[in-house]
């Protein structure tokens, strides 16, 4: 098929891009480029073999989106352009909605414009808000606590709008709860611009000497050893999961919310001991105030995923762990 993948050069969007390139797909990768880099095209083809097609574009602006769209005609999109920082989006929320929500419908209209009737939604576990229990299933209520969260539940109830307003339009919504690791060539992994938000990114820099110390926010929370608890996913059992909805979606109900994590939950201090052992590298820490928006625990259930998708999630965190290092390690030689 021609799958169109919006933010194709991101974390996600480039595993993902070689997971489809293998399944034998026709890909065009579109990227504003403002949180990745063109160097990950090139990786793509090195890992794959196989030459994909690109577009500079920007998701916020619908006349040469949709140019694009007309241009390739696609037959699905995945979309995961968009933006993903929970401190970021409370101290900008305009521009969280115009990307995450107005970008969504750009991407809507141009799949009106040229008939394309399938789409995969890169969603959150952040739309759960606080949970009232654990593990989260996909009934949990929604009730997202920062603007990033609205933005995505709001994206989401847009989707499944356009869907019923659409003959024939399919959607399936995965609401990721922690991508972790990199490819295991090391070539393509998370490489965030700025101040990096996420744990790994972050306990990469201390391990390699970037930095001197990671900061814990909060060891007093009501958790097993007071720190924030997680559900951590390797990005490439997440990007499999994408290939195979792909396959998969014309056998779903016309909208279909699923969730991609493990299952298992880590603490803080838990996914430092076990990169510590899976590394060989020191990672110091100190407690720093908790920040806002920061949950004490929160965790997938992902029995939809594996009845529904017929997929396992077999990678460990310390292999997630491992891979992650590689990756960081590779970036520092060159």
């Amino acid at each position: 098929m021609r799958v169109l993948v919006t933010g194709g050069l991101g974390y996600l969007g480039s595993h993902t891009c070689i997971d489809l390139l293998d399944s034998g797909h026709d890909i065009l990768v579109i990227d504003s480029l403002v949180n990745s880099s063109i160097e990950r095209l090139k990786n793509i083809t090195k890992i794959s073999g196989k030459e994909i097609k690109f577009e500079r574009t920007d998701i916020r602006h619908i006349s040469p989106l949709i140019d694009v769209f007309q241009g390739f005609k696609p037959e699905f999109v995945i979309h995961f352009a968009g933006l993903k920082s929970v401190s970021e989006s409370l101290n900008s929320p305009i521009d969280y909605y115009e990307t995450n929500v107005a970008g969504t419908m750009n991407i809507l209209k141009a799949m009106n414009v040229c008939n394309c009737k399938k789409i995969i939604f890169s969603s959150s576990a952040t739309v759960y808000g606080n949970p009232e229990y654990n593990p989260c299933d996909e009934e949990h209520p929604t009730n997202p606590i920062n603007p990033y969260g609205r933005t995505k539940l709001i994206a989401e109830n847009l989707i499944s709008d356009w869907v019923v307003s659409e003959e024939g339009a399919k959607a399936l919504i995965y609401r990721y709860f922690n991508p972790v690791g990199a490819h295991i060539s090391g070539l393509i992994g998370e490489s965030p611009i700025g101040n990096p938000n996420n744990l790994m990114p972050i306990i990469l820099d201390v391990a390699t000497g970037m930095n001197d110390t990671l900061s814990i926010f909060g060891d007093d929370y009501p958790t097993r050893d007071g720190t924030g608890v997680r559900d951590y996913i390797h990005v490439s059992d997440l990007s499999m999961a994408h290939a195979a909805g792909v396959e998969k979606l014309n056998s779903l109900s016309p909208y279909t919310v699923v969730n991609l994590g493990t299952g298992k939950n880590y603490s803080i201090y838990e996914v430092i001991n076990i990169f510590e052992k899976a590394t060989g590298h020191k990672v110091n820490n100190a407690v720093a105030p908790r920040r806002n928006g920061d949950l004490a625990e929160v965790w997938a259930s992902n029995e939809k995923a594996k009845n529904l998708l017929k997929i396992k999630f077999n990678r460990s965190l310390s292999e997630m762990c491992a891979d992650a290092m590689r990756w960081k390690q590779n970036q520092i030689k060159y």
